[in-house]
């Protein structure tokens, strides 16, 4: 039996469900996963013939897909969270690792593309760690 995996947006108007095993998961470091992140990469996981169910919301879901490319972006029309796309190109369902809401099953792969890395992620465990806010950034 696959494995059952359930997942939703920020603001919880979109939830999902996927069955199946992931494959694969890759921090993308390109530059469209940048613009689409807002980040330093993209955590993305790869489920082929997964199948993805929507359990609600299915009609504020809507997709971006970057022309003359196979970058794509499913995301809630609402809160613009991202969420599970299907990429034709790889016949695999793409989750997005933070919309999981159970556990991500698998440690990440691989780093692609790290060539396109954003200068100022370079170096990201010389950074300070707090659990919460810092002091300075409430005032």
């Amino acid at each position: 039996m696959a494995n059952k995996h359930r997942g939703s947006c920020l603001c919880g108007s979109v939830k999902y469900e996927l069955l199946g095993e992931f494959q694969s998961f890759f921090l993308c470091h390109c530059t469209r996963c940048q613009k689409s992140t807002g980040s330093a990469h993209g955590a993305n996981l790869f489920a082929k013939a997964g199948t993805l169910t929507w359990l609600n919301g299915e009609s504020d879901v809507r997709t971006y897909k970057h022309p003359n490319s196979f970058h794509a972006k499913s995301f809630c029309s609402k809160c613009g969270s991202a969420i599970p796309t299907f990429a034709e190109s790889i016949n695999s369902v793409m989750v997005p690792a933070g919309s999981l809401d159970s556990p991500v099953p698998i440690p990440p792969t691989a780093k692609i593309f790290v060539g396109s890395s954003a200068q100022w992620s370079m170096k990201l465990c010389d950074v300070p760690s707090y659990e919460r806010l810092p002091e300075q950034a409430k005032s």
